[in-house]
C-alpha cells in the first residue's frame, strides 16, 4: 500500500509540489516566530549572566533593576560597597537614544565602574577605561573610533558587544558611570542597583536582595504579552499548515474513490487504506518542513537582530510536523472508510 501512495503522489506531482511549497512557507513562517521567541527568552539571561553577580542590591518592593525607576541615595549604596564581602558595584541603568550621524536608535545604557562587574565582552575594541568612552551593542550605525551621541553626551565608541541586548532586541551601550549619571540623574551620585560577587553585608530593611534568577525572570516580565502573541500566532499557523495538507489528501481522496473501492472490494482492510492516506498526509508535511528549515533561515536575514533555531527548534518543527499531518489526514481518511465496494463494479 505505500507503494501505491508514492506512485499516486508522483502521479499528482505538481499539486504535491504546490502543497509542499505552501506548507514549507507557512512551517518557515512559524520557525521564525519560534526563534524571535528564543532570542526574546534568551536576552535576560544572558546579560545577567554576564555581570557574573550573586546579588542584586533593590528598592525593595520595586521589582528587579532593569524594570524600576526607583534609585539607592548615595550615602546606602557606598554603605553597601564598603561593607561588602566581595566585589561590590554600583550599576546605572537607564534608557536613552544614540545619534550616529543621521541615524537615531533607541538604547539601553548601561553605567558601569572601570573594570566593574558587568564589564562586557567586546568583539572589536576594548571595554570603557574613562569618561567620553561607550562601547556600542548590535545594530547601532557605528565603528570603533566614531563619535557619537548618548542623550546628551559626545562619546567616542571603543568597543563593540554585538549581543548585549535586551527589551525584544533593543541594543545596550556601556559607558562609564560617571556618563551613566549624567545622562540620567544630571550628574547626582546615585545607582539603580548594587551587584555583589561575595558576601553579603548587613543591608537595611529599605533594600532587598535579588538573585540573578530573580532579575532574570523579572526582565522577561514586561515581554510576557509579546511571547504570548508569537505562542498564539503560531498555533494558528500550524492550523493553516493542517488545514492545506487536509485539503490536499481529501482531493485525492475524492479522486481514488474507485480506486478504494477495489481495494475493499477485493478484502484489503480498513488499516491498511487508512495507513496509505496517513503516509501521504505526513510525507507531505516532513518534506515541507524539512524545506522550511532552509526558508527560514533566509528570511531570518531580514531581521534587526539574529534569531535562535537551534537543534531543539528543528527537533520540535518535525514533530509539529508529524502532528499536523496526522490531524490533517482526518478528513480524507473518513471518506476512504465510507467507500462502498461496489463503486469498483459501476454500483454504489
Amino acid at each position: 500500500m505505500w507503494l501505491i501512495s508514492v506512485r499516486d503522489l508522483r502521479y499528482r506531482m505538481r499539486r504535491f509540489l504546490i502543497a509542499v511549497a505552501v506548507t514549507a512557507l507557512v512551517f518557515s513562517i512559524a520557525l521564525v516566530f519560534d526563534g524571535v521567541k528564543r532570542a526574546m527568552q534568551n536576552e535576560a539571561p544572558r546579560l545577567v549572566a554576564s555581570f557574573h553577580a550573586d546579588g542584586w542590591i533593590v528598592a525593595r518592593g520595586t521589582g528587579g533593576p532593569f524594570t524600576t525607576s526607583q534609585v539607592l541615595p548615595p550615602e546606602l549604596w557606598r554603605r553597601i560597597v564598603d561593607t561588602a564581602g566581595g566585589r561590590a558595584d554600583p550599576v546605572v541603568l537607564s534608557r536613552g537614544v544614540v545619534t550616529s550621524g543621521t541615524d537615531v536608535t533607541d538604547v539601553n545604557v548601561i553605567g558601569i565602574p572601570r573594570r566593574g562587574l558587568g564589564t562586557p565582552e567586546v568583539e572589536e575594541g576594548r571595554p570603557v577605561e574613562r569618561r567620553g568612552e561607550v562601547v556600542i551593542g548590535p545594530t547601532i550605525d557605528a565603528a570603533v573610533d566614531d563619535q557619537v551621541r548618548v542623550g546628551g553626551l559626545q562619546l567616542r565608541v571603543v568597543g563593540t558587544a554585538p549581543r548585549a541586548r535586551y527589551f525584544f532586541g533593543t541594543p545596550v551601550v556601556y559607558v562609564s558611570i560617571a556618563d551613566a549619571r549624567a545622562n540620567a540623574f544630571g550628574g547626582r551620585p546615585l545607582a539603580t542597583t548594587v551587584v555583589i560577587d561575595g558576601r553579603l553585608p548587613p543591608l537595611p530593611d529599605t533594600v532587598e536582595v535579588l538573585t540573578s534568577d530573580e532579575v532574570a525572570a523579572d526582565l522577561r516580565r514586561p515581554i510576557k504579552n509579546g511571547i504570548e502573541t508569537i505562542d498564539f500566532t503560531s498555533l494558528l499557523l500550524w492550523l493553516i499548515a493542517a488545514g492545506i495538507i487536509g485539503a490536499i489528501v481529501y482531493l485525492s481522496a475524492l479522486e481514488r474513490l474507485r480506486d478504494f473501492a477495489v481495494f475493499k472490494a477485493t478484502g484489503v482492510p480498513n488499516r491498511i487504506i487508512v495507513g496509505g492516506l496517513v503516509l501521504q498526509a505526513v510525507f507531505l508535511a516532513l518534506v515541507a518542513a524539512l524545506l522550511s528549515v532552509g526558508i527560514a533561515r533566509l528570511l531570518g536575514l531580514g531581521f534587526p537582530f539574529p534569531i535562535e533555531h537551534g537543534v531543539h527548534g528543528v527537533i520540535q518543527l518535525l514533530l509539529i510536523a508529524v502532528v499536523v499531518g496526522l490531524v490533517a489526514s482526518i478528513a480524507g481518511l473518513r471518506r476512504a472508510v465510507a467507500t462502498d465496494p461496489a463503486l469498483a463494479f459501476g454500483g454504489g
